[in-house]
């Protein structure tokens, strides 16, 4: 895995990114926010690829602290700072919060090269009432290829005070969805209603006479045997879904015992470091019937072991990875991007382990990006866990990049900073297993996984550091039974303020999109297993 120490530094305070420009003579007279007119009359908006004009009244430089795509690169970086002479007009494709309306543009001298930054646990609008205490970067020539715009690392230097330039953002949402179907996380470059909407169609139980793997509409009984046909009836049809979005499909099949662990695995070579994966992953199997189904009692069925829908273990998953997939589909990464629907979870994490022990010669996976029962989580009455590793001990956090890194897109880029601080106190408080099991509101909880329970486990055993979400599990009565259904999470997700619906899909927002942004970052800079 290519890694300088520079870029290591830079992950392990909270992972920015880029500067640009040529460095001049101090300005005379202070810098204000009315040296800067972004995209006049225009609504800027979030959660969306757009272009956006900035037009400077005086010689300034400008430090974005978001995504941007770099104009000789045409990749992603993480910011950048622009020096603009008066009267210049510069164009920048940009990505701004999704679930964040509060955008700040920081101003200064031109030729500026130091800046301050927030904390990784506080947003921008935060660290600005708090007086812009927090870290500092400094500028670094670009080390992509055709690069024009320099990136940043860490520095003990902030250059001092700076202007901001505040701005607000609306999020596009679809016409035909109201708040009670979750249509403020409908819409922008990914959303939580495409996933809704896929989990909805892979459980859907419609009879389908003509269907002779399930019966059904949807993608049924997928459990694990070459024998099954639902199974086989899912790899088929999951396989076709990533060919449709240009992606290298393989169906990798190995063999587990008398069984086989069948994978399906879709790639975009990387244009940098193609031999460096960067992989999603989610199971796409569901838990068997210890039974026959016929066996179960009716009016019981929450008592018997195994299901045929597993809506949220783990159509729920898929879904995201799949979601995932479409739109970086056409996205030039430097690194290789592999999004996997894993088999046979259920049975001991086979089809993972089975890749991770399995790679091509020269090939070294960069970071791994875990999806495994998300949903009954925040914004619902329950605990979202953002889960890293592999952890080492139980009082230090062994993974500081990568924890900083989980906290720098959560507490800006969705505004979770208070649900952040909750969830850091009940962990310190209990650890995982209540956050697995109990009610809480308002509740983020960023930490090191001790138990390592789905398939981010057989990447963290080659010594790849991992980053992965859910919500309950078992505290959830219909964990692995036949009641994983989409209509039994939206019961559990229904609050006093909010449809099940609603919460559903705001949540599958936050994990989407938490996904998308570490992707972005990892792609940019690796974060290395400090272990």
């Amino acid at each position: 895995m290519r890694m300088t120490m520079q870029a290591m530094l830079l992950v392990s305070i909270m992972l920015l990114s880029t500067l640009s420009g040529c460095f001049g003579e101090s300005k005379s007279t202070p810098v204000t926010e009315g040296d800067l007119i972004v995209s006049d009359g225009e609504t800027l908006q979030g959660g969306s690829w757009q272009t956006i004009q900035l037009e400077a009244t005086n010689d300034i430089s400008v430090f974005m602290p978001y995504f941007i795509q770099d104009p000789g690169s045409m990749r992603a970086q993480n910011g950048t700072v622009l020096n603009i002479s008066a009267g210049e007009i510069v164009e920048v494709t940009i990505l701004l919060p999704p679930r964040n309306p509060d955008v700040v543009f920081l101003l200064g001298d031109y030729g500026r090269t130091n800046w301050p930054i927030r904390e990784a646990d506080e947003s921008w609008m935060t660290w600005l009432e708090s007086g812009q205490t927090g870290g500092a970067v400094q500028v670094v020539p670009n080390e992509d290829a055709g690069g024009e715009w320099p990136w940043v690392i860490s520095s003990d230097d902030d250059g001092g005070e700076v202007s901001i330039k505040q701005l607000l953002t609306e999020r596009p949402m679809r016409s035909d969805l109201t708040e009670q179907n979750g249509v403020g996380a409908s819409d922008g470059w990914l959303n939580g209603r495409d996933v809704y909407e896929w989990v909805d169609f892979i459980t859907d139980e419609t009879a389908d006479p003509l269907d002779l793997a399930d019966g059904a509409v949807g993608f049924l009984d997928r459990w694990i045997g070459n024998g099954n046909p639902g199974y086989e009836d899912a790899i088929t049809y999951f396989e076709g879904v990533m060919v449709g979005y240009g992606l290298d499909v393989e169906v990798h099949r190995f063999q587990s015992g008398t069984l086989w662990a069948v994978n399906i695995c879709a790639y975009k070579t990387g244009t940098v470091y193609p031999d460096e994966w960067l992989v999603f992953g989610a199971h796409f199997d569901i838990a068997p019937y210890a039974t026959p189904p016929t066996a179960i009692i009716p009016g019981t069925e929450q008592q018997g072991y195994g299901t045929r829908t597993g809506a949220y273990d783990n159509a729920a998953g898929s879904s995201m990875v799949l979601s995932t997939a479409k739109v970086l589909a056409d996205f030039d990464a430097r690194r290789t991007m592999v999004f996997c629907l894993w088999s046979s979870e259920e049975e001991g994490l086979w089809g993972s382990s089975a890749f991770a022990n399995d790679l091509p010669a020269g090939v070294t996976v960069s970071n791994y990006l875990n999806l495994d029962m998300a949903g009954i989580n925040y914004p619902g009455d329950y605990a979202l866990s953002v889960y890293l590793g592999p952890d080492g001990t139980g009082d230090v956090i062994d993974q500081p990049g990568m924890y900083h890194l989980a906290e720098w897109i959560g507490a800006d880029a969705f505004d979770l900073g208070y649900q952040i601080e909750r969830g850091r106190a009940e962990w310190a408080a209990s650890g995982e297993n209540p956050l697995w099991q109990n009610n809480y509101e308002d509740t983020v909880a960023i930490y090191e996984s001790p138990t390592a329970r789905s398939d981010h486990d057989s990447f963290q055993q080659i010594g790849v550091a991992t980053l992965g979400w859910n919500g309950v599990v078992d505290g959830y009565p219909c964990y692995h039974k036949t009641c994983d259904k989409l209509s039994e999470m939206e019961e559990y997700m229904t609050t006093d303020n909010a449809t099940g619906e609603a919460n559903l899909v705001h949540s599958w927002d936050i994990v989407t999109w938490w996904a998308v942004y570490a992707f972005l970052h990892m792609d940019q800079t690796p974060v290395p297993n400090e272990l």
